[in-house]
Formats: C-alpha cells, sequence, structure tokens
C-alpha cells in the first residue's frame, strides 16, 4: 500500500473506534420500554413516574402488545392489556380515596387561597344566574331599559362567566399545590388516561394473526428465519424484564398491604373519652381505610396474574423460537445436500466426459466448463435458499440486464464499433491500418472482430510475420486505429547512407536529390492535392511533399539521409528502387575516383 492508502485506512480505523464507542454510549436509546429506565437526573437509579400514578403495568403490557406476532401472543397480549389496564384503574381509584382521607394543609397561604377560591365560587353562581336570566330575556323577546339587543349583554356575561371559571380553576390548582392535596392532579391525569385508553381502543386492531406454526412456516430464506429468531430472542428477554417488574410491584404491594393493615388495625382501638362526633368520624376513616385495603388486595391479585400471564407468553415465544430454529436446522440440511449433490454431480460429469471425450485439450475445456456450471448452480440455489427469490418484476430486471451489461460489455462495444468502422472513415478489408500498436493487412472485418495479417512495424520493415491477429471491434469506439489505405494514407520514410572519407558529396547529393525526386513525385502530387483537400485550403497547401537530402556528421565520415513521401502500401517497394539507384550513384562515383575497394567497405546503407 502507498501513503495515501495507508493514510485512508487509519482514518477509516479511527472513524470505526469512534462509532462503535458512540454507539455502546448511546445503545439505551433503542430500548422498548424506555419507562423501566432510570430517569435522567435520579442518583438512585429508581425510576421516577411522570405523575401521581404509577402506570407501567399498562405501558408494559402495551408495548409488548405491538410486538406480539402468532395468535397465541396476541391473545395472551390482550389478557395482559385487559389485568394491566384494570391495575391502573385500581390504582386511580386507591389513590383518590387515600387523597379523600388525607388532611391539606389550610395555614398561611393556603387560607387565603381557599378564601380566593371561595369568593370566586360566589361570583361564578352569580354570573350564572345573569347568564340564565338574559338567555330567558332573549327567548321571550323582551328588550331591556337601556334599548340594547339583549344578546350584546349576554355575549358580555357569557364573556365574564368564561373568565371568571379560568381564574377559578386556576385558583383551584393554586390551592391544590399549597395545601399538598392531589385530588385536582389525580382527576385530571385519570380524565387523560381516559382520553388515551379511548383514542388507543378506537385504533385497535381486530386481526388475531396466524397460529405459532403457520406463522412461522412463512420465513422461507434463511435470512428471515435468522431475522425472525434474533426478534424473538429479543422480545423473550422483553417479557422477562416485564415480568421481573411485575414481580417487584407484587412486593412493593404487600408490603404497603401489611403497612395499611396495621394501620387500620390503630384505628379500631377505642381512645378514651371519645365524643360522639369523633367516633363517627373514627368510623368513616376505618371505612375508608377497608375500602383502600380491598383496593390494594384486588392489585396485588392482579400484579400476580400478571406474573403468572408473562411467564405463560415467554413459554409462548421459547415455543416460536424452537420452530424458527427447526426451520434453520431444514434450511443447512438443505444447503448442505446442495453442497454435496454439486460435488457429487461434477464428479460423475467429469467420469463420463473421461469415456466420451478422448481429445486432451478438449477435455480439459470440457471439465472446466462443467465445474464452473455446477458450482454456478449450487450457488444459485444456496443463494435463493439464503435470500428467496426476488418477488419484484423490475428488480428481477433491472439485476438481470446489469449482470448481461457487465458480462458482456466488451460484446456490445464491439457490436456498435462495428458501425463505426462502416462509416466513411472506417476500415475494409485489404487495407492496411495499426491497431493498438499491431499494423498489418485487414483480410477479415466481422461482426464483433477484426482479423489482421501483422507486417511488423512501418519504421523497420513491411513484411509480413505470418501471425494473424483479432481485434474486437470496440477499439473504434475506445481505442485507437489508424487507416493507412484511405485519407491519411501518406506516410515520411528515411533512409540513411554512410560515405566514406574521399568520396565527392556534392554531385552524390545532387544525384540523390534528383534521383528521390523523380522517384516520389508522383507521390508527393497526390499527398499535397490530398492535404489541400483535407485543410480546405486555397493555392498551395501550407505543407510541401518535395523530399530533402541532408548531411549528418559521423564517426568515419558522413551520413546522407533522404527523406521522402511515400503511399504505405507501396512503401517497401520505393524503398528498394531508391536503394538500387542510390547504389548505383555510388558505384559510378566509386569508379570515376578509381578507388576498387568493394562497396560493402567503402558504404552503408540504413533504413
Amino acid at each position: 500500500m502507498n501513503r495515501s492508502h495507508k493514510l485512508i485506512v487509519v482514518v477509516m480505523v479511527s472513524v470505526l473506534m469512534v462509532t462503535l464507542a458512540g454507539a455502546f454510549m448511546t445503545r439505551g436509546v433503542m430500548a422498548y420500554l424506555p419507562f423501566l429506565q432510570a430517569r435522567r437526573g435520579s442518583w438512585t437509579g429508581a425510576y421516577v413516574p411522570s405523575g401521581v400514578v404509577d402506570q407501567r403495568p399498562w405501558q408494559t403490557a402495551a408495548t409488548l402488545a405491538a410486538l406480539a406476532q402468532s395468535a397465541e401472543e396476541r391473545k395472551l397480549a390482550g389478557d395482559a392489556e385487559r389485568l394491566a389496564d384494570h391495575e391502573v384503574d385500581q390504582a386511580f381509584s386507591q389513590s383518590l380515596r387515600q387523597a379523600s382521607l388525607a388532611k391539606p394543609n389550610r395555614s398561611g397561604k393556603a387560607l387565603a387561597l381557599q378564601q380566593r377560591v371561595i369568593e370566586l365560587q360566589e361570583t361564578v353562581k352569580k354570573d350564572e344566574t345573569r347568564v340564565a336570566s338574559l338567555s330567558a330575556g332573549a327567548g321571550t323577546g323582551t328588550k331591556p331599559p337601556n334599548g340594547l339587543p339583549n344578546t350584546t349583554d349576554l355575549d358580555i356575561a357569557k364573556a365574564q362567566l368564561a373568565l371568571d371559571q379560568a381564574e377559578l380553576a386556576d385558583s383551584m390548582e393554586d390551592l391544590a399545590r399549597e395545601s399538598g392535596d392531589q385530588r385536582l392532579t389525580l382527576q385530571q391525569e385519570l380524565a387523560a388516561r381516559q382520553a388515551a385508553m379511548k383514542r388507543y381502543r378506537d385504533n385497535a386492531s381486530k386481526d388475531d394473526g396466524q397460529t405459532a406454526v403457520a406463522s412461522a412456516e412463512q420465513y422461507k430464506t434463511v435470512a428471515q428465519q435468522l431475522l425472525t429468531w434474533r426478534s424473538l430472542r429479543n422480545r423473550k428477554e422483553l417479557i422477562a424484564q416485564a415480568q421481573q417488574l411485575a414481580k417487584a410491584d407484587v412486593a412493593a404491594l404487600t408490603t404497603d398491604e401489611e403497612g395499611l393493615k396495621a394501620e387500620a388495625a390503630g384505628f379500631e382501638a377505642k381512645p378514651a373519652g371519645e365524643s360522639t362526633s369523633e367516633r363517627i368520624e373514627r368510623l368513616q376513616r376505618i371505612s375508608a381505610k377497608q375500602n383502600v385495603l380491598s383496593i390494594l388486595h384486588d392489585r396485588l391479585g392482579a400484579q400476580q396474574l400478571l406474573v403468572a400471564l408473562y411467564g405463560r407468553w415467554g413459554e409462548q415465544v421459547e415455543l416460536q423460537q424452537k420452530i424458527v430454529i427447526h426451520l434453520i436446522l431444514e434450511s443447512l440440511a438443505l444447503i448442505a445436500a446442495i453442497i454435496i449433490f454439486v460435488i457429487l454431480g461434477g464428479w460423475g460429469l467429469q467420469l463420463a466426459l473421461e469415456r466420451v471425450v478422448h481429445d486432451p485439450r478438449q477435455k480439459q475445456t470440457l471439465k472446466t466448463v462443467l465445474n464452473l456450471g455446477t458450482q454456478v448452480v449450487g450457488l444459485l440455489l444456496i443463494l435463493l435458499i439464503i435470500f428467496g427469490v426476488p418477488r419484484q418484476m423490475p428488480t428481477i430486471l433491472g439485476l438481470v440486464t446489469a449482470g448481461l451489461t457487465v458480462v458482456f460489455q466488451d460484446f456490445i462495444l464491439a457490436f456498435c464499433g462495428w458501425f463505426v468502422l462502416m462509416g466513411p472513415n472506417g476500415v475494409r478489408v485489404r487495407d492496411w491500418v495499426e491497431i493498438d500498436g499491431v499494423g498489418g493487412e485487414v483480410v477479415q472485418l466481422g461482426l464483433f472482430r477484426t482479423w489482421l495479417l501483422e507486417t511488423g512495424n512501418w519504421t523497420a520493415h513491411g513484411h509480413p510475420t505470418g501471425r494473424r491477429v483479432s481485434f474486437l471491434n470496440g477499439y473504434a469506439i475506445r481505442g485507437k486505429y489508424f487507416n493507412f489505405s484511405t485519407v491519411g494514407q501518406w506516410m515520411w520514410d528515411e533512409i540513411k547512407v554512410s560515405v566514406p572519407p574521399g568520396t565527392s558529396i556534392h554531385p552524390l547529393l545532387k544525384g540523390i536529390y534528383d534521383a528521390t525526386v523523380k522517384t516520389t513525385e508522383v507521390d508527393a502530387k497526390m499527398a499535397e492535392a490530398e492535404w489541400k483537400r483535407v485543410t480546405h485550403e486555397e493555392g498551395s497547401p501550407q505543407f510541401s511533399a518535395m523530399p530533402s537530402v541532408n548531411l549528418r556528421p559521423a564517426g568515419a565520415g558522413v551520413d546522407i539521409v533522404i527523406r521522402y513521401i511515400t503511399r504505405a502500401g507501396v512503401r517497401l517497394e520505393t524503398r528498394n528502387h531508391l536503394f538500387a539507384m542510390i547504389v548505383d550513384l555510388m558505384q559510378g562515383g566509386s569508379k570515376e575516383n578509381g578507388n576498387p575497394a568493394p562497396l560493402s567497405s567503402q558504404m552503408g546503407l540504413k533504413g
């Protein structure tokens, strides 16, 4: 890995560690029963109810009922909801009775608030009497002495009544808060609960669902079965948590019952010198305590039933978990059978292939195809068992199209490239082309492939190598190719001649230049005409096709470099013709100088 890859790995590992630590620290926010957790700010870790009455039994049952899946679970969930609803109703009844028995604090500010409440109650009664009289007068059609319509006075009286009633309600809340009287708060909580229960019952579903076995059989794939098993395990833990909560409530209610019994027994003892009014008050309190004790006993029984019910619910979830485990084992057994079948099937096909095919190369190819085919079939079957068959046709078509596009992208480009090659700037059979650095003559042009007869590098020699090279036609779209047989078929060729010392250079240069001009004259005129047509210029083209002959210093003498224009198809013939002419000129110059040395020791020709 290079430095950037290492840096990316380090950054990603850091991000992974930070996110995992953050997810662990915030794991409690995903709890299904958040009201079972300790409230923020409670250093003791104990649950702090949001109101006067603890409504956790109903909240627990309603939350777990929403998670129930099978018909058996929903029946148990309905029973749990009824018991929890009854227990919370009894808790409100007990709290109201106990609040009525408590003596409120009537000292200091509470007395002033009580007097204010009394005054406001009298004011509200007067406002109600006035509204009733004005309403009766409006019904008879009489007019007041001032001549104003009755509806105006009636509206003013109703508005004053509403203001006085709102002030009375605020004063009563202030009095209850100051004196410690919780009856008003309990009534408000009870009204809110009754409204919430009405909405819950109106929105409750009447569908009982399927039985546990039928519900589990709909999970056909291993992925669904594993997700269901995890969901059942989490639900079992939640039910066990709710059962522990109910047990704790049973213990708390038992303690409250014993304390209430002892308190009631203390009221039954008749004190000395008790008056008649005190005796009546004591008997009334004893009766109220007995009623509270009866309600508390009822709540205790409901909580005990909830403990047993949560136990049966947990057993039902455990049974459903075993059913899902059974289905998972069946799926795993089927996957193992498929793997065995694929291995044995591939082995059997290879044995049959050994007897039928005798060519070693064909046999090896068929073995590879059979192994790959059986493995692909087995993998597809295993994927179907794990994830199932896609149910949406657009999804299937999208996946198939994407897969075919990835697999056959080269052939798709080759097919499209064939249309490009058929255009005016394409290639034809017998054209001289260069494709991806390989040059040669086109011998076959198909719908997907182009075949060349390789001829070697243009700057070296043009002899065929005997190799038949094929290219997918996609090179016409994404690759580079050059056609020497169409526009742009001209190429500059170069010949280098080494001249030994003592040779007359200038006559030789003039002879070589004249011979080169005469040999390439036709090609040069054709090239200039084509360049003119391509560049769309009037008059002479900017580029000249005339040959050039230059001198370059060499170690033993000088080199003559001849550059000329030629067609790609006749390049080899032109080169050989120029070689022959240059050799004749060199031999003629050597005889004139009286040099009998062999030609090979006097000069050298380089292409």
